[in-house]
């Protein structure tokens, strides 16, 4: 086995914040793939207005996987429209306005997979209590996300809940009926639950918490580690700093062997968002 890739599934930079010191930071710990996605409009100072101002989030997180892939590091970029949107977009405007809003966003992400700029899109719904409406209206959007991957045939990272049981079946529903073909969801800051996603056929994308590495290590391998890194000065290191899964990974190593971290970093990466992950 010719040298090991090391992705890190979900991770955020920003020109603001510690940007290409802490990429070279991931690179010098030996991470050589990011799958770079893009923030939330307000965490970057983007006021979305109407649909069309999603170009600037999108066009930004361009720029910046073009500047780290200047420092050597291979970079993936999945753009979307964060679920929690639907709270401000709501207030301002109404639901049915934002759920249209996120939805337009959405189709804009989409036209940059088409061009091959990005590999996959980002949805999802509400990680904290809403009212009603505003949860059916994020399923809503969720599921028009799912059907906008499958005709794309791209990938789709979601951000959601903290995982049940409930939730995961309420996914696999709406996979089923957006026709989305099977391993080609993510669910973002997963726990190791390995076969509950399993059996969900969504793909686990683990935050790179050693205990939660060995725990998803002792029921397969079927998973992608990642740090959520969010590089927002005013909260440093969040939600894992970029070195962690370099270092994780190679202090496993040590434990497991390297073979469980070639189908962590490299073929379940390459199955799911159809892509090569090469050194």
């Amino acid at each position: 086995m010719d040298g090991l890739p090391i992705l890190d599934d979900h991770m955020h930079l920003d020109r603001r914040g510690r940007f290409l010191a802490a990429a070279r930071e991931f690179a010098r710990s030996g991470g050589t793939h990011i799958i770079l996605v893009s923030k939330p409009p307000s965490t970057i100072n983007i006021k979305i207005a109407k649909p069309d101002d999603y170009r600037e989030v999108f066009d930004e997180t361009l720029t910046i996987a073009e500047r780290v892939r200047e420092t050597g590091i291979e970079v993936f970029v999945i753009l979307g429209v964060h679920p929690a949107e639907i709270t401000r977009l709501t207030r301002e405007r109404g639901l049915e306005n934002a759920v249209e809003m996120m939805k337009d966003g959405l189709r804009i992400a989409g036209g940059y997979v088409e061009e091959g700029l990005a590999i996959g899109l980002k949805s999802g719904r509400p990680h904290y209590p809403v009212p009603e409406d505003v949860w059916r209206g994020s399923n809503q959007i969720m599921e028009h996300a799912m059907i906008l991957a499958k005709e794309l045939d791209c990938a789709i990272q979601l951000h959601t809940e903290e995982t049940s049981e409930k939730g995961l079946r309420e996914i696999k529903e709406m996979m089923k009926r957006s026709g989305i073909p099977p391993d080609r969801t993510v669910k973002h800051y997963a726990s190791p639950l390995l076969k509950e996603f399993e059996r969900a056929e969504i793909y686990p994308s683990i935050i790179a918490r050693e205990k939660n590495i060995e725990e998803a290590l002792q029921n397969g391998t079927r998973f992608m580690m990642e740090t959520d890194y969010i590089d927002d000065p005013s909260h440093p290191g969040v939600v894992l700093g970029p070195r962690t899964v370099p270092k994780r990974t190679n202090k496993l190593i040590k434990i497991y062997g390297t073979e469980p971290f070639y189908r962590v970093h490299k073929e379940n990466p390459e199955r799911v968002y159809q892509i090569e992950i090469d050194l």
